[in-house]
């Protein structure tokens, strides 16, 4: 099926924009292809615009078999002082050929900065070649950086330049450089030094002009301390360190992305109406985002799919909100964000919570056409407790499929 085909295509080419188109509006499946590594995804029918939106937005990075080449500047959002402390520093280094190490958590953007900093530098003009370390098999991974000759190993058909070579000139960006086996890290902390490659089964050396940007969610001092990581190339590596801060740590940021991103993929799924509530706003600012920007993004992807309306509510948005002392419920906290400044009484609280979580759990349901198997994933609840509902429902006199 096609989350099969998407898992076995990164597989083969990690780097790869993949947009999964279907004809259902199935959250489940939205979600799943998010978590998978799809980059967008489209619901049919859609206009020709928005898949003609969605192919300009990632030919603009060009991923190929060549790798990564960018001649524009990287959009970044930048409303937090933390950020544009972090700005400064690529602007910094940008202007050099230095060698920088961006660190910080997983799905904080640190390949956007990487692509920053290549804008920013006099080789804006040249490749720039991504490379993530730990989506590729560790087999695989040496030839990948270096290349190799016809017959070097059980099925090298022809001869592959690798990601130094086809760099040659512009930036290389190592992502998640702490997954490196030992032995590929004294290889490449030697072209480091030398600045020549040579491909597997091949004792020609090519020369190569590259400039380094690695990056790492890992402490790599500590793995230096663990022997896992070579100290000689953390020191070569980390001559020029960024920490990149996490959402939470970057609160004004929030809006802005989640605005960005609701632009973004509201094209995508034709729904350029669709809006944040005052009371959405407010949720996603109290969140601790540990997924970080990644997470957003996602949230906002989901909270697009499951809105009818053009008002996207904090029930849409489906995250870890805290619990309420009182009913031990996140519906509970979800109305106390959307309430009004005129004070309600505990019954007509009682009422609207109990209301507002019987509109959301009949609207998720009607979205996966009554499979309640979906529907308990999404809507994160027991089947027990959905059949308790809905016969709760049904003897209230409401009616639904």
């Amino acid at each position: 099926n096609g989350i099969e085909l998407l898992k076995e295509t990164l597989k083969i080419c990690p780097d790869m924009p993949v947009v999964v188109m279907t004809a259902y509006a199935d959250a489940k499946l939205a979600v799943e292809a998010l978590k998978s590594g799809a980059r967008d995804f489209l619901i049919k029918p859609f206009v020709p615009e928005q898949l003609v939106e969605v192919i300009a937005r990632y030919q603009k990075q060009e991923h190929s078999a060549g790798g990564v080449k960018s001649n524009t500047t990287a959009e970044i959002i930048a409303a937090d002082p933390a950020t544009l402390a972090v700005m400064a520093r690529c602007e910094r280094v940008g202007k050099t050929d230095t060698t920088a190490l961006l660190t910080g958590e997983s799905g904080v953007g640190k390949d956007v900065f990487a692509r920053r900093i290549h804008d920013l530098s006099k080789r804006a003009g040249k490749p720039y070649i991504a490379l993530n370390c730990a989506a590729i098999p560790e087999t695989l991974l040496e030839s990948t950086l270096f290349g190799h000759e016809k017959g070097a190993f059980t099925g090298a058909t022809k001869a592959q330049p690798g990601k130094f070579e086809v760099a040659n000139g512009g930036t290389l960006f190592l992502d998640e450089i702490g997954e490196m086996p030992l032995e590929l890290q004294a290889k490449l902390l030697r072209v480091l030094q030398d600045h020549v490659v040579e491909r597997l089964g091949s004792r020609e050396s090519v020369s190569c002009d590259v400039r380094i940007v690695a990056a790492t969610n890992q402490d790599l001092q500590a793995r230096v301390a663990e022997g896992k990581f070579r100290e000689d190339l953390y020191f070569r590596l980390a001559v020029f360190p960024i920490r990149i801060p996490s959402l939470k740590e970057r609160p004004q940021d929030i809006l802005p992305l989640a605005e960005a991103f609701l632009r973004r993929y509201g094209q995508t799924m034709g729904r350029t109406g669709a809006q944040l509530s005052p009371a959405t706003k407010e949720a996603l600012q109290i969140y601790q985002w540990p997924g970080n920007v990644r997470e957003l993004e996602n949230a906002i992807q989901r909270a697009l799919l499951l809105c009818d309306d053009e008002l996207i509510e904090p029930e849409h948005v489906e995250l870890d909100l805290p619990e309420t002392s009182k009913t031990g419920t996140k519906v509970a906290y979800i109305q106390q964000l959307s309430s009004t400044s005129v004070a309600a009484s505990p019954a007509e609280t009682s009422g609207d919570i109990t209301s507002l979580e019987r509109e959301h759990i009949l609207k998720v349901l009607a979205q996966v056409g009554g499979n309640r198997k979906q529907a308990v994933t999404i809507l994160g609840i027991s089947e027990r407790a959905l059949r308790y509902k809905l016969k709760a429902y049904r003897e209230a006199g409401f009616e639904f499929d």
